[in-house]
């Protein structure tokens, strides 16, 4: 498959993940669905540290990372791709979202170790914690 055929493909993916029920956008292209709502009344913000466990996989379920098994990493909001920083001012401690992401708002057309360039990534995300 050609890099351009990819990249529409992966396109193509997004757009019918977006017509599904309960898929909304966030706004840049990249789209969620809430598998939990939390407690929480906070959000953090781009300066906020935060814990979260995560998966992240390719729109043809591969994994390519996963917080789950360990610690919850901590991160600084600001620091994160822009799909990321985006959802996170968005979520509450204790929501669970699927984050459908566009390459633009991920790791763009270069991709990286594990993530050929222009993939839709698809992450679940579950916040725990906001310092």
């Amino acid at each position: 498959m050609s890099k351009q055929d990819y990249i529409k493909k992966n396109q193509e993916w997004l757009a019918d993940k977006a017509g599904e029920d309960g898929v909304e956008p966030l706004g840049k292209g990249v789209f969620f669905k809430v598998v939990k709502k939390g407690a929480g009344i906070v959000s953090p913000n781009v300066n906020s540290v935060v814990t979260a466990h995560y998966t992240g996989r390719l729109i043809n379920g591969k994994k390519f990372d996963s917080s789950l098994g360990g610690i919850a990493p901590a991160f600084r909001v600001r620091e994160l791709i822009p799909a990321w920083i985006d959802a996170l001012q968005h979520m509450h401690i204790g929501d669970k979202w699927e984050l459908y992401v566009p390459a633009e708002q991920g790791y763009g057309k270069r991709g990286v170790p594990g993530i050929p360039g222009g993939s839709t990534l698809v992450f679940e995300i579950e916040l725990l914690g906001i310092a």
